[in-house]
Order: C-alpha cells, then sequence, then structure tokens
C-alpha cells in the first residue's frame, strides 16, 4: 500500500507524461481535487486545458463524463431527465451525464446563464434535485470547467455565483519551445491521455481528501488568512471583497498544498502563494478602476498587492 505521498507522486508523474513542462500546473489540479475543490481552467483554445482534464481522470480508477457546453444545451442534458415508463406506469429518472466522479464541463461560457446554473447544486451539496426527489452524486466528486477568454465570439460571462462554486481558476499558458517540440515528436493520437492507466482508485481519493483535513492550521496562520479576507472587503480597488466561501477555501486548499509538498502542517506561504489562484475569481475590479469587463489578470495583481502589504506571521 502506498503511502499519501507516493500516491499523490504517481497521480503527479502520471499526469506529467501527457501534459509537457507544466508542473505548477499539475500539482494545482492535484491540489483541488484532495481539497473536494472544482476547477476552472481559462485559456486560449488548443494549449491543453482539455487534454489536463482527461488526464487526471483517466489517473484515476473513477467515473468520467464529458459535457461540451454549447449555446443550445439545455438543464436536463446535464442533471437528466425524468421519462414514462408504460411497463411500470410511472416515471423513471434518467441521470444525465452529471452523475460521474470526474465531470468536464468543456467550453462552459459558450452556453446560456440558465444551463449553467444547473451545476450549482451539484457543486455546492454534490446532489442532485429532479421532481422533488434528491439524488447523492458519488464520491469523489469533481467539475472541471474550461472556458475561452471572454472576449472570445459567443460566450457568456460565469455569474459571480457560478465562479464562487470553483476552488480555483488556473491558466495553462503556451509551453516552452523545448516542450512543445516533445508534443511535436509524440506518436499521433486523438486523445494522448487515452495511454494513461489508472494510478489510484476512488477509495484512494477519498482517504487522501480525510488526511487533507488532518493537516495543523496554526491559529496564527488562520488569523494571516482572515486578514488577507478581509483586506478584500476593505479595500478602494474592489466592488466585491471575497465571500465566506472563498475564505474557506483558501484555508482547504492551503491544507492540501501542504499534504500535497509533504507535510503535515501549514505555512504562511501556502497561503500567500494560493491567495491570488483562489481568490482573484471571487472578487469584483471597481469600476473605478476603468476596467469594462471582467479583468482575472488585474484581480490577481491586486490580490498579490494586498497579500504583500499584510504582515506574515512569525
Amino acid at each position: 500500500m502506498m503511502n499519501s505521498t507516493q500516491a499523490i507522486r504517481s497521480i503527479q508523474d502520471n499526469i506529467s507524461r501527457v501534459i509537457k513542462g507544466k508542473p505548477l500546473v499539475i500539482e494545482m489540479t492535484v491540489v483541488a481535487l484532495l481539497a473536494r475543490g472544482h476547477l476552472l481552467l481559462e485559456d486560449v483554445p488548443g494549449v491543453g486545458k482539455t487534454t489536463l482534464a482527461h488526464s487526471l481522470a483517466r489517473s484515476l480508477d473513477c467515473s468520467f463524463k464529458r459535457i461540451q457546453f454549447t449555446s443550445d444545451l439545455l438543464p436536463s442534458d446535464i442533471v437528466g431527465v425524468s421519462i414514462f415508463n408504460r411497463q411500470k406506469q410511472a416515471f423513471e429518472f434518467m441521470p444525465g451525464p452529471i452523475f460521474a466522479n470526474i465531470v468536464l464541463a468543456d467550453e462552459i461560457n459558450r452556453t446560456t446563464p440558465k444551463t449553467q446554473s444547473s451545476l450549482l447544486e451539484a457543486m455546492s451539496e454534490a446532489q442532485i434535485s429532479v421532481d422533488n426527489q434528491t439524488y447523492p452524486l458519488s464520491q469523489p466528486f469533481m467539475v472541471i470547467a474550461t472556458q475561452n477568454p471572454s472576449e472570445y465570439h459567443g460566450t457568456f460571462p460565469l455569474p459571480e455565483s457560478q465562479l464562487d462554486r470553483f476552488l480555483m481558476r488556473l491558466r495553462i499558458g503556451y509551453p516552452s519551445p523545448q516542450e512543445e517540440r516533445k508534443v511535436l515528436d509524440r506518436a499521433p493520437s486523438l486523445h494522448p491521455a487515452e495511454d494513461l492507466d489508472p494510478v489510484l482508485t476512488a477509495q484512494d481519493v477519498l482517504d487522501l481528501q480525510a488526511e487533507v483535513d488532518k493537516v495543523f492550521v496554526d491559529e496564527s496562520l488562520t488569523e494571516y488568512l482572515l486578514s488577507i479576507v478581509q483586506a478584500t472587503r476593505q479595500s478602494e480597488l474592489l466592488s466585491l471583497g471575497v465571500s465566506t466561501r472563498g475564505a474557506l477555501a483558501l484555508s482547504r486548499t492551503a491544507k492540501a498544498l501542504a499534504l500535497v509538498r509533504g507535510r503535515t502542517y501549514c505555512l504562511p506561504d501556502d497561503i500567500k502563494e494560493l491567495a491570488p489562484t483562489v481568490l482573484s475569481h471571487r472578487i469584483m475590479v471597481a469600476r473605478s478602476q476603468g476596467v469594462r469587463q471582467r479583468s482575472f489578470e488585474q484581480a490577481e495583481r491586486i490580490i498579490q498587492d494586498l497579500v504583500e502589504s499584510i504582515p506574515v506571521p512569525v
């Protein structure tokens, strides 16, 4: 039986066979999984967002479903629908693709807000309510959503309530020329992740998530985290600060990062490093800053500056 460090290393190594030259992105993806969170990947098309989600799913012996979001997608296409069974003379619920351990919501901002909102209950409470019936989702459960930049044609901006359900937002970015050459030299395949074999079971993931809960966070670190959250609410640069859900997310993510890096306790650097990734999509930059549309880059810079201005506990 692998210990937690070996298990985490095995999944990172497995994903890195497909996603070249992005160790930090892979590490943060594993952190999101172990923190029981959902991941938003925002970047230009063609840099590997979907491949990253596929690689994580293939590395786990879990169920995986992909939903291609389009402008005509309906909520029932995601959660499922009740169909009348003539033999039983009763309605039968036919589960939708949301009933899987890992769900890839591809190009989530190409569909309407009504359809986007059908994910909210699943992401918050790991359950689906249809026709006065509640259906629990199997664990572990994780939504990995990809979205194109908002200036792309045919996109609908994600509402704040939807963004707040994502534990963190990542960008993959372009690979280095050396890593891109490795991709070009690779044998042609529609989905390179299909070659990966599972390295962890669903129970392994649940055990690792339970390990995260045991990671120690000193009282001074909790105060430090709350000071950062409070600073976002008081900043004149922001019209919307971080919610309580955001504070919980930062705490949970810091514990997961500590475990991924082989520690049973959190450090101030865990919180400092994660704050822009976990908080920037939960705030709104004030109109006085001259931003017409949501700018994650500017939001990240503001969070970074706020974190730098708060004394780090010794």
